[in-house]
């Protein structure tokens, strides 16, 4: 072999060499970015931001991360403790399929808690399937009649195997604070002739005392905040079938049996939604914006008002009735009652 052949055989071993080793990197990359979550949630459109940006990002997605995961072990290791995980035949131990959205293109799958940024998500879900926002905006049809015609119900073996290959969620609030917004949005401040005004004049008509003089009932045409809950602790205790505003979370999801990827709060909702949409890679279609048509700002003072009208037997009474949703995901009933009267109050339930 000459000298200038042994060079260029020399070259082409180096040039191979080469070539192999960079497609060995190229694989190893693809791989690490595989892996790697924070890469994974990082999408094109956050390509502009600065190596600094970048790294508040990273770290808000960690932070949300071990937040998700202290959640997911919390619940677990609750919903053993009370012997929820186990499988049965009643309502706590088999999974609730029915109020399930499963989106199979972009394989997110939520359980709708009515009164917990339901609106936002329904309106999101319908985004997902389809819909046009101007045809949502201008639609009179109810935004959940509208999912359904996109989104079927599925059984529990089927929900199973789609949860496989989805990012499953749900959305939770306190459970007192879930309650009060429903009782001001869906009878406070009900339409005439609709469901729940009727419910309420159901309410008044039962549980409102008669003036001995009149024997009329005097005041809003609504139930007063502690009427609606005397009533609402007798469906419970009478174990009939309660409104889908107000039926405590463990039943409505069945969190323990089934899984859930990320567990969103009302406490850190902007975050939650905002890593659920990059982590679902929907940022195109969705935004974490919060829709909250309830009338009015629940503040301490508003809560301390509603509150006021309940006994501390009441609001006791209210915890057993939530007290899975309290413990399952670690709030606590003490700011509440502590707001009742002191009195033991008797609860007489009529029809």
């Amino acid at each position: 072999m000459t000298l200038r052949r042994y060079v260029f055989a020399a070259i082409r071993r180096t040039l191979l060499a080469a070539g192999i080793l960079t497609l060995l990197m190229l694989l190893l990359s693809s791989q690490d970015a595989d892996n790697n979550v924070h890469q994974g949630l990082l999408l094109e459109e956050d390509s502009n931001l600065t190596p600094e940006e970048k790294l508040m990002e990273e770290a808000a997605i960690a932070e949300t991360e071990k937040r998700l995961y202290e959640r997911r072990k919390f619940l677990a290791d609750k919903c053993a403790k009370e012997g929820l995980d186990r499988a049965g035949n009643d309502s706590l131990h088999r999974p609730n399929a029915w109020e399930f959205l499963v989106n199979r293109e972009y394989h997110l799958i939520w359980c709708n808690v009515f009164k917990a940024a339901s609106t936002s998500w329904m309106y999101n879900f319908n985004l997902l399937a389809g819909y046009s926002p101007q045809f949502l905006k201008a639609s009179k049809a109810v935004p959940v009649s509208l999912a359904r015609q996109k989104y079927p119900r599925y059984t529990a073996d089927e929900l199973n195997k789609f949860l496989n290959d989805s990012i499953s969620f749900l959305i939770v609030r306190h459970p007192f604070e879930r309650l009060l917004s429903a009782y001001r949005d869906k009878l406070e401040h009900s339409l005439p002739h609709t469901f729940h005004s009727n419910l309420g004049a159901h309410i008044v008509w039962n549980y409102r005392s008669r003036d001995p003089k009149t024997n009329g009932r005097h005041g809003p045409r609504y139930p007063l905040f502690e009427e609606f809950v005397q009533w609402l602790l007798c469906q419970w205790k009478a174990g009939n079938e309660l409104d889908m505003h107000w039926t405590p979370v463990v039943i409505f999801c069945t969190p323990c049996q089934v899984r859930f990827d990320v567990i969103a709060k009302f406490e850190t909702l902007h975050e939650d939604q905002d890593y659920l949409i990059k982590q679902a890679h929907v940022g195109h279609i969705i935004k974490p914006e919060w829709k909250n048509p309830t009338r009015g700002v629940q503040t301490k003072d508003v809560i301390k008002n509603y509150f006021a009208q309940l006994s501390k037997s009441q609001i006791k009474d209210l915890y057993e009735m939530f007290r899975y949703d309290f413990v399952l995901f670690g709030y606590s009933p003490d700011e509440y009652i502590a707001l009742g009267r002191d009195e033991n109050t008797v609860l007489i339930c009529k029809n």
